[in-house]
C-alpha cells in the first residue's frame, strides 16, 4: 500500500511540476526565439526516435515531425479539453493558445 502512495504522490508531483514549468516558460509571442521554446517542448520526447516515458506507464512517445497539421492541432486540443488523459501532454496543451498549436502544427507539419 505504501508503494502505491508513493507512486501516487510522485505522479502528483510530476504532474504539478510539468504544468507549472510549462506555464512559466510559455512564450508571448510565437515568432523567432518564442517559436524556438515553444518547439522545445516538443522536441525534447517527440524528437527522441524510439523514445518511452515511465510515466504515468510506459508509453511509446510518437515522433511528430511530418505529422499533418490538422491531427497536431486536434490532439493538443483534446490534450487541453481532457478528452485526452496523458497528464503530462494535458499541462502542455493547457498552457497554450489556438495560436500557439496552430504555430506548433505548422512547424512540425514541415519538419521531417
Amino acid at each position: 500500500m505504501s508503494r502505491l502512495l508513493t507512486h501516487a504522490s510522485l505522479a502528483l508531483a510530476l504532474a504539478f511540476g510539468v504544468t507549472t514549468a510549462v506555464s512559466q516558460a510559455k512564450p508571448q509571442a510565437k515568432t523567432g526565439q518564442g517559436l524556438e521554446n515553444a518547439v522545445a517542448l516538443c522536441i525534447g520526447c517527440h524528437g527522441i526516435p524510439g523514445y518511452k516515458t515511465a510515466f504515468p506507464d510506459v508509453y511509446h512517445v510518437p515522433k511528430i515531425a511530418g505529422q499533418q497539421p490538422g491531427y497536431i492541432i486536434n490532439a493538443l486540443k483534446a490534450y487541453k479539453s481532457g478528452e485526452r488523459s496523458h497528464p503530462s501532454m494535458r499541462g502542455i496543451a493547457a498552457s497554450l493558445s489556438e495560436e500557439d498549436m496552430k504555430q506548433l502544427a505548422e512547424y512540425y507539419g514541415g519538419a521531417k
